[in-house]
């Protein structure tokens, strides 16, 4: 019956075919859209600061007491943003946080390197009236030190504000190293390998010496002022918190400026790690923020696409059905007088209606076969001309990064946050895996069955004495 009606079975085969290889087409884009999204989330995670609420502070402040609210503020602040080392590992030590890292600054200055401007970091600004402060007071000083805690910290180097021109970030973060500005270097003639010796601006008896194992340039002069000599990271000594944890010690008189990040588990917790971060003890006057906003900025248009492609198979799918239902009717229409002769010799409806739904289903099943593989084939450099620039960007970015940190990747195949990691596609299997070809069959076969009403409906109704009669 089905090779007697091959015309027809034929026309009915190839748009379930091209149904077929659609619908694995438009599903490849979506799970490849998917995996781009993964791969955004996982190169933003959610990053947690804390910040100076200036909205809380502003809201205490009385105008009519301008002086002494003035001062009440500035020691609320200081009081505020001492954020320690233990309060840090305190917040960290939470359930909401995956990891955290956190940056460590204060100010020196040194008895044989001069620094690259004249101008001095000041640390504190002094009292207007010559009072001292309840905190050791703080005086100016020719060098900003920063000190990381982990190379996810290092985010100049990682987004490539910073590169290392000469020698390298040593491996060890606990050993007395730094890394120092090309521009710092040239001016004193140092090189890789020499020492430097740093002085407490408050004592020069005090004295602290660093190896330096690298040489920096700040690639990125966008924020800086484009008449000023030299770059803003010029009088800057990048080395680890252990050398500035070490100098806070053993120097009762320098004050550490302590910036953390936490990595999050997922943006469902950050109401609740921020109450426990209060709960802990944090200041009402510090408030946590995220990250969130770039989140969901660097997924949304990923998202669309997405989207798109659902609504796209959605579209397929219903006009699809209408044109095998409108093409089953036909088909019925065509084979009354075969239904009215087997209805004549005894056959009943169920198993006519068995035998039609039966033909359809073969020449579905064998057209899907096909269509699910052609579109499975094809599906593989769709996906790929998709991924393509995200590839390339990746690519791109972990080398860039590599060549940032001296032309090898710190601390061996590390992942940053903010950097994807994505991968071409190789085989059929990637794309299109079982699941999807249950799927894909699945809804095939739904099709079939939805468009083969016509012919259910059609039997149940034709009379076989009626059909003959009109045939005669």
């Amino acid at each position: 019956s089905i090779w007697r009606n091959k015309g027809r079975n034929l026309l009915i085969g190839c748009i379930i075919l091209v149904l077929a290889a659609a619908t694995s087409v438009t599903l490849a884009i979506h799970n490849t859209a998917d995996r781009l999204i993964d791969s955004y989330e996982d190169q933003y995670e959610v990053e947690a600061t804390i910040g100076f609420d200036r909205e809380s502070m502003m809201g205490n402040f009385d105008p009519s007491q301008q002086e002494e609210s003035r001062e009440q503020m500035q020691g609320t602040f200081e009081e505020a943003s001492q954020l320690s080392v233990e309060d840090i590992d305190n917040y960290g030590d939470s359930s909401y946080v995956k990891s955290y890292y956190y940056t460590m600054q204060i100010g020196m200055n040194s008895n044989n390197v001069d620094p690259a401007t004249s101008q001095r970091n000041e640390q504190r600004p002094d009292e207007a009236d010559g009072e001292q402060r309840s905190q050791p007071q703080q005086t100016s000083s020719d060098f900003t030190i920063i000190g990381y805690s982990s190379y996810e910290a290092m985010s100049e180097f990682i987004s490539g504000q910073y590169s290392i021109t000469s020698g390298e970030i040593s491996d060890d973060l606990t050993a007395d190293t730094c890394i120092i500005n090309n521009e710092l270097a040239t001016l004193n003639n140092i090189e890789v390998g020499d020492t430097i010796t740093l002085v407490n601006p408050n004592n020069s008896e005090q004295t602290y010496e660093l190896e330096v194992t690298g040489i920096f340039e700040e690639t990125d002069n966008t924020t800086t002022d484009r008449m000023q000599m030299f770059a803003g990271s010029a009088n800057t000594i990048i080395t680890n918190t252990t050398v500035i944890e070490n100098m806070v010690e053993t120097q009762d008189d320098i004050m550490a400026t302590t910036n953390p990040t936490f990595i999050l588990t997922s943006k469902d917790v950050i109401d609740d790690f921020s109450e426990e971060l209060k709960d802990k003890g944090l200041s009402d006057y510090l408030s946590v923020t995220t990250n969130l906003d770039q989140v969901t900025s660097a997924t949304q248009t990923i998202s669309n696409v997405s989207n798109f492609a659902v609504t796209f198979l959605v579209i397929t799918l219903i006009i699809g059905s209408v044109v095998l239902l409108v093409i089953n009717a036909i088909n019925i229409r065509e084979r009354k007088y075969e239904i009215g002769v087997l209805r004549t010799i005894g056959m009943k409806k169920s198993k006519l209606t068995l035998q039609f739904m039966s033909e359809l289903m073969i020449v579905a099943a064998i057209a899907l076969l096909l269509g699910a593989g052609i579109g499975a084939s094809v599906s593989v450099p769709i996906s790929n001309q998709l991924l393509q620039n995200e590839i390339s960007t990746s690519q791109q970015e972990q080398n860039d990064i590599a060549s940032n940190f001296g032309g090898r990747a710190p601390g061996g195949q590390k992942e940053f946050s903010g950097v994807r990691n994505v991968e071409a596609f190789d085989s059929i299997d990637a794309v299109v895996d079982l699941q999807v070809l249950l799927e894909l069959i699945g809804i095939g076969l739904g099709l079939t069955l939805i468009s083969g009403l016509a012919t259910m409906i059609s039997i149940q109704k034709f009379s076989p004495l009626t059909i003959l009669k009109e045939r005669s």
